[in-house]
Order: structure tokens, then C-alpha cells, then sequence
């Protein structure tokens, strides 16, 4: 028997046009020889559906759509989905994570989700109740074990595991043949290589191939990756989907092909992949049908967003808008001009020097002749802020932000001026990870980002020789702290510990605290790192983090 892995792309709440999709992929998959189809995790509502699970209507169309769906597929061979059914038992959560057997134009069983995760972007444990134990079901002679995305994350040893439980262990009773893992998994860097050394240890444990289809595509800031896998008994990678696209991967389980070589990819590959689907897919799902809108400074930031722009929706849906004052150099317009010309995007120039003299003119009593500051620095990038939401409003453009991590995390953006728009696309990728994507860009697509936009020192052009080093640690030292402190969650002293300067670390930790009022007011970002400042940062605006703070010694006295 055939096995088809339907690797696709759902919108959230759209259950119809899932369903759809999903017929779709069946016919296909069934003229291709398939037995059994089997399409990712919460499929039908698409995922994560978030507090959409609330409403009752919204469930019961599911259920609706579900049934019409088997009927539709009714000459098609079985198809296993993802979906949310009630839980009728009147005990704990109202609902499961479920994946439901369409059979003869009905549906014929439903498996629930044992472990629901709560860490990071996950908070399942909102929605769902957990099931006991995985289960299976027989099909032309296999007994099938049906597990969804989490329940094989628990680690295959003790010392990788999450939870105190073990859902699996009946697949060894039952001698299952063949393991089935409906996923959600969102994309970070590198975790392919994660997936498929902890779906080998499920195999070898079980001595049975596992059949893992994931989703793909991007919904709000998270992207789906797709990359499903097929893993031999023996524990070896037979077959792989293909990475930020729709797929079908058809095997027979007992009869697998040869071993694939070990998954390679360059970091910086993988993130711009990212990039461009998480921003594809955010603007065709949100209806922006005009394309994408975006400043141009002449840095390296908004270089690397208008290329991912441009690659996500095609040149011609995207518009650059130079908005040069008395600090701009004409280095910058020029280069801007060049990448433009490069990636073939249009631009438009509007000089903002006549409104900076506006609001001097009309601010100069108020401040009575108060010397010049930050101040008048944020007024400039809250006038191209303006100017740029304006022009969104009037072409119906989804305005892309310009930021990067670094910056977002230590709060060098303005609030209402460069961190106004709709999608904040590069905002979960430190400043040196923005040069070394650039850098493998101009690789591997012939140089599209001017070189004197890559060698030029980085700088906001607020004031005059103004550069981002007159405010903030070098960069490279700036991203190393900022890492141990956002991903690996140590405090001042550990980080110390690590080799870094009190002085610099007590500055960078003081200002990420400072500037989580700005993050909340941020775009969404896509996330591409273990921890990004979106669904999964749940940190308090008004605290106080001394404790993250104390000395090496870990001493501390009582305020008094």
C-alpha cells in the first residue's frame, strides 16, 4: 500500500477553501497509485487557529465541512486530517486536537493529541484535552499508529524528556507497523536537523518506519516549513518533502526506497526561504492585493527587505520611496536608487526637508529654544513614518517595516516613525545575520546589493556623521549578548561569566528591559530564531529585572 504525505499550505478560517485544497491533493495523490493520504495537523482550520477555537460556530462548521468532505472523497482512497472535534466525555477541555479518517464518504474514527505543548508560541493547553495514550487503526493488512506533531517530541531517553509520560509506548504492545505524525512544526534555523534525529530515535525505538507529513507556509509570524520526512525501521532518511513549497511524497512502507544523503543546507539559505514565504503568505492571506510598500535608506536593512519583498510578490508589486533629508548622504540615494534598479522594483523620492522645517517652525516656542536632542531625531523618522503610512492608505500597499532584532531589542527604532507598518520582516534577524544573508545573496544572485550599502558603516542619518556605534556596543559583540540573554535566557552575571565586559552587559540588559513598551506596539515579525520577539515573548512591560542583574557573587540586600 501506497502512503501520500500531503504537504500543504491552509489559511487559517478558511475551512472551505481548505477543504478544498485538500480534495485537490486527494485526487492527485489518488491517480498517483495512493492507498491512504495524510495531510497535517489541525489542517481543516488551519494552524493555529488561536481563540478562533472559542467560537462555537466556527467548530461547528468544521464538523460541517468535515462531513461534506467525506463524502466528496468518497471514491478516493482514506484521508487522514487534522481537525478540532468536540470532547462529548463532559470532562476537562471542550475540544481535542484531532485527526479524523475520512473513509467511504464518512468519517469513520478520530485520534486525539496526548501532549499538548505550552512552551513558546505553543499554548494548547488553552484549547485542548489531552489524550491518554496514541492510538491505531488497520488498513490493507498494516496496523497504522496516528500520533500528532508533539506526541513524538518527548525525546526517545530520559534525559530529552518534556513530559512525564510516555504516549508511544503502545505501539511496542501492538507491534505497529507503520508510525504517522500529523504536523505543525514551525520553522526555525536548523531544525531540520533536530526533526530528523528525533524521528530516527522514534524509529529504531519502535523498529518501524514513521511517516511525518508537516505543513507549510506562513500564518501571522510564524512560518511552516514543510520538509516532511519518511524514516526507515533502521532508522534511516528515505524521503524528504521539499522546503517552503506544497508537496506530495508518496512511499509504500513496506517497500522503501534507498537512504537519502544527510540534510545540508546554509543557514542562510534556509532563512531567507523563510523570509520570502512568511512575507508572501502574510500579505496574499491579510488581502493586501496591491503588494508591498517599503523606505529606502540606503542601508543595508532595507536593502535586504526589498529584496525579500521583491522575491515574495514580484518586482512590480513593490514600491521604494526615498525620503531624503539635510543628513542623507548622496551615497545613500544613490545606492538606493542602484538596488532598486537591481531588483527591478519601482521607486518614488519625497525629500522631507520642507517638513522638518515645518515642525521646527511650529515646535520652536514649546521647546523654547531648548537645545537639539533625540528630539528632533524622532521627529524625522516619524515624519517618513507618516509619509509612508500615508502612501499604504492611498495604493492599498501593505507597508513593510525596516527593523532588525538588534535594534528591536535594544529599542534603537522610533516608536510611531521607522516601526510603523504592517509586517516587520527582518525584526527576529540580528544585525550580523542581516550582513551574512546579504552577503550569500550577493553570491548567490550576482551581487543585487550594491557593495558600498554591505562596506558602509551603518548609520539612521539623524544627525550629521551619525553612525549606529555612537549608541550601541559594535555589533558582533552586540548580538552575542543579546543571544545569551533572548535565546539562552542568562542573566547579567552568567553572561559576564561568558566573557563579556559589566559595563556592556549591565547597558545591553537595562536597555532591552527599558524598550519591551516599543516591542508591544511592534508589527509582527516572521519568526525565524528560537526565540523571537513575537506569539512566544511574554515578557512584563512595567517590572523590575535587578535580580537578572546582581553581581557575579549573587549577592543581594533588602531595599530599605
Amino acid at each position: 500500500m501506497k502512503i501520500a504525505l500531503l504537504q500543504l499550505n491552509p489559511t487559517v478560517g478558511d475551512i472551505a477553501g481548505n477543504a478544498g485544497r485538500l480534495i485537490e491533493y486527494v485526487k492527485k495523490a489518488k491517480s498517483m497509485g495512493a492507498g491512504l493520504c495524510v495531510a497535517p495537523e489541525l489542517y481543516l482550520p488551519g494552524y493555529p487557529p488561536k481563540d478562533l477555537l472559542l467560537n462555537k460556530t466556527f467548530i461547528e462548521r468544521g464538523l460541517a465541512v468535515a462531513d461534506r468532505l467525506a463524502e466528496d472523497l468518497a471514491d478516493c482512497p482514506p484521508v487522514l486530517f487534522g481537525m478540532a472535534v468536540p470532547n462529548k466525555s463532559g470532562v476537562g477541555k471542550p475540544l481535542y486536537n484531532a485527526a479524523v479518517l475520512a473513509r467511504g464518504g464518512k468519517i469513520t474514527a478520530s485520534f486525539y493529541k496526548c501532549l499538548l505543548p505550552t512552551y513558546d508560541v505553543f499554548d494548547e493547553d488553552r484549547y485542548f484535552e489531552p489524550a491518554r495514550g496514541a492510538s491505531s487503526f488497520s488498513l490493507d493488512g498494516l496496523r497504522l499508529g496516528v500520533t500528532i506533531c508533539e506526541d513524538i517530541w518527548n525525546g526517545t531517553d530520559e534525559s530529552h524528556r518534556l513530559y512525564n509520560r510516555d504516549p508511544l509506548r503502545i505501539f511496542a504492545e501492538e507491534k505497529t507497523d507503520c508510525i504517522l505524525n500529523l504536523s505543525g512544526s514551525p520553522f526555525t534555523i536548523g531544525k531540520q536537523a533536530v526533526r530528523e534525529a528525533l524521528i530516527r530515535g522514534v524509529a529504531r525505538r519502535f523498529h518501524a518506519p514513521v511517516l511525518y507529513v508537516n505543513q507549510v507556509g506562513g500564518n501571522d509570524d510564524l512560518v511552516f516549513d514543510g520538509r516532511s520526512i519518511v524514516c526507515s525501521g533502521p532508522g534511516e532518511i528515505v524521503a524528504r518533502g521539499r522546503a517552503f513549497s506544497e508537496d506530495i511524497i508518496l512511499v509504500d512502507p513496506e517497500n522503501l526506497p534507498a537512504p537519502l544523503p544527510e540534510y545540508e543546507t546554509e543557514p542562510e539559505e534556509e532563512a531567507f526561504g523563510a523570509l520570502v514565504m512568511g512575507t508572501r503568505d502574510y500579505i496574499r492571506k491579510c488581502g493586501f492585493s496591491r503588494g508591498a510598500i517599503l523606505g529606502l535608506s540606503g542601508g543595508i536593512d532595507s536593502a535586504l527587505t526589498a529584496v525579500v519583498a521583491a522575491e515574495a510578490v514580484g518586482p512590480g508589486n513593490v514600491l521604494g520611496v526615498l525620503m531624503p533629508s539635510p543628513y542623507s548622504s548622496a551615497g545613500s540615494v544613490d545606492d538606493s536608487l542602484q538596488l532598486a534598479r537591481n531588483i527591478g522594483i519601482g521607486t518614488i523620492t519625497v525629500p522631507i526637508s520642507g517638513l522638518m522645517d515645518a515642525f521646527n517652525a511650529a515646535l520652536k516656542a514649546p521647546f523654547a529654544d531648548a537645545p537639539r536632542d533625540i528630539t528632533e531625531e524622532n521627529i524625522q523618522s516619524r515624519i517618513r513614518g507618516n509619509l509612508l503610512m500615508a502612501l499604504s492608505n492611498k495604493r492599498g500597499a501593505l507597508l513593510l517595516t525596516t527593523g532588525n532584532k538588534s535594534e528591536l531589542a535594544v529599542g534603537y527604532c522610533t516608536i510611531y516613525g521607522d516601526m510603523s507598518g504592517g509586517l516587520a520582516v527582518i525584526s527576529d534577524l540580528p544585525k550580523t545575520m542581516v550582513y551574512r544573508i546579504s552577503r550569500w545573496l550577493n553570491a548567490n544572485r550576482g551581487g543585487i546589493i550594491p557593495q558600498a550599502v554591505i562596506d558602509k558603516a551603518p548609520s539612521a542619518e539623524l544627525r550629521p556623521d551619525q553612525t549606529d556605534q555612537d549608541s550601541l556596543p559594535p555589533y558582533d559583540i552586540l548580538d552575542q549578548v543579546l543571544h545569551l540573554h533572548i535565546e539562552r535566557h542568562l542573566s547579567a552575571p552568567e553572561i559576564m561569566a561568558a566573557g563579556f565586559d559589566k559595563k556592556t552587559v549591565g547597558r545591553v540588559l537595562d536597555l532591552v528591559r527599558k524598550s519591551e513598551f516599543k516591542r508591544k506596539q511592534a508589527a509582527p515579525g516572521i519568526k525565524i530564531t528560537d526565540r523571537a520577539f513575537g506569539t512566544g515573548w511574554r515578557m512584563p512591560i512595567a517590572c523590575d529585572l535587578s535580580v537578572l542583574k546582581m553581581t557575579n557573587n549573587g549577592k543581594f540586600r533588602y531595599g530599605g
